[in-house]
């Protein structure tokens, strides 16, 4: 089953911690975006396998948009 790690606001991706097929643990930090001049941690909401990568660095995001699908 996938699941899907989503912005929580809008951004900008400023790092991509994680690769294909990558192994992450619930709490493991995927992504850190800018927004409102903070950084912003996204970490996994579960334990997976990192399937795709929906965005690059220097992407612009909205809220709720796909980042990271996990299998």
């Amino acid at each position: 089953m996938s699941m899907e790690i989503k912005a929580p606001m809008t951004g900008k991706i400023i790092s991509i911690v994680v690769n294909l097929g990558d192994k992450v643990n619930a709490d493991d930090e995927v992504v850190i975006m800018d927004a409102m001049k903070m950084e912003i941690p996204v970490q996994s909401p579960a334990d997976g396998t990192v399937k795709e990568i929906m965005v690059k660095e220097g992407d612009s995001v909205k809220t709720d948009q796909v980042l990271i699908i996990l299998e």
